[in-house]
């Protein structure tokens, strides 16, 4: 009998959890439409503005913050976004893995590196750990809005405009998962700063010895040019990462949830064939019992 009850508390409580499990999953099946179009929106904007970018410090000659990278300068600011809440699976252990996979191969290259977290369970983890923090952000982490990336976005241009002497950043990198599709995402580490110039094969002159000449005019001026398009790159960046980086934890908590609510189930079946199995021995042993004792009374009576 004890055994029996055992297993009907089991069966409850997997019961109970079950329910939680497929609720989570049903909440997450009517966000993720909206947080996976949201995301795919968002990119063509985030896309042109890099697009630009990449144009005019291929084309032009810029001797600026945004493509050139400062002469000795060893520290690094890294951006990690993870989760506020639980139940996503493996979405900020990914995350925390790739950051500290790129925090040491940063460390072995001789980078000071300045970790920035979005997310309360990655700032839990690195607080936890004791590791200096040089920004935290926290709060809707599965629907990011406007705001925060541009708070994100106005720490990490002060930290990088800053002279050396007075702890500027030379490189940022950013660590987020890119949603791909409902059942793949990929955790991405991107160099947001300095823009890194990838050169088109189909413009170059032929003639070596020939410099290009630029496309691009600037008026007032150049510095005056990109300073103003700066702030917006990477505030475009950065929103554009927040959004891919939701839909992707919307999705990995959706399968999650529908894992967990499988097993649950399946346990449930597990534990109820036991409980019927303990029932069914309970009762042969009963009737064996019975037996037994008439078995004994007719005995003494003949």
């Amino acid at each position: 009998m004890g055994s029996q009850l055992a297993l009907k508390s089991r069966i409850a409580s997997t019961s109970s959890l079950e329910k939680i499990f497929n609720a989570q999953e049903m909440i997450a099946s009517s966000h993720i439409a909206k947080a996976r179009d949201v995301a795919l929106n968002a990119k063509p904007y985030s896309d042109a503005i890099s697009d630009a970018v990449q144009a005019l410090v291929q084309h032009t000659h810029i001797d600026h913050p945004i493509v050139k990278k400062r002469e000795n300068g060893t520290r690094v600011a890294v951006l990690a976004l993870t989760s506020d809440r639980g139940m996503a699976g493996a979405y900020t252990s990914s995350i925390i893995r790739e950051t500290e996979s790129l925090l040491a191969r940063l460390d072995e290259q001789g980078k000071q590196t300045e970790l920035y977290v979005y997310g309360r369970r990655g700032v839990s983890y690195y607080k936890y750990r004791n590791r200096d923090i040089a920004g935290t952000w926290e709060g809707n982490t599965d629907k990011p809005g406007v705001e925060v990336a541009e708070a994100i976005s106005n720490a990490l241009i002060d930290a990088y405009m800053k002279p050396d002497e007075e702890g500027g950043v030379s490189e940022l990198y950013i660590v987020f998962t890119e949603f791909v599709n409902m059942v793949v995402q990929k955790v991405r580490v991107l160099r947001m700063l300095p823009v890194e110039v990838v050169a088109d094969p189909s413009k170059v002159n032929n003639d070596l010895n020939a410099e290009a000449s630029p496309l691009y005019s600037f008026e007032p001026s150049v510095d005056e040019v990109l300073d103003a398009i700066l702030p917006k790159y990477i505030q475009s960046r950065i929103h554009e990462c927040l959004l891919t980086a939701a839909a992707s934890e919307t999705a990995n908590r959706q399968n999650a949830m529908h894992t967990a609510t499988e097993n649950a189930r399946s346990l449930i079946d597990d534990l109820t064939r036991k409980l019927n199995a303990s029932r069914q021995a309970s009762i042969t042993q009963e009737l064996t019992e019975i037996i037994g004792s008439a078995d004994a009374l007719n005995k003494k009576e003949e």
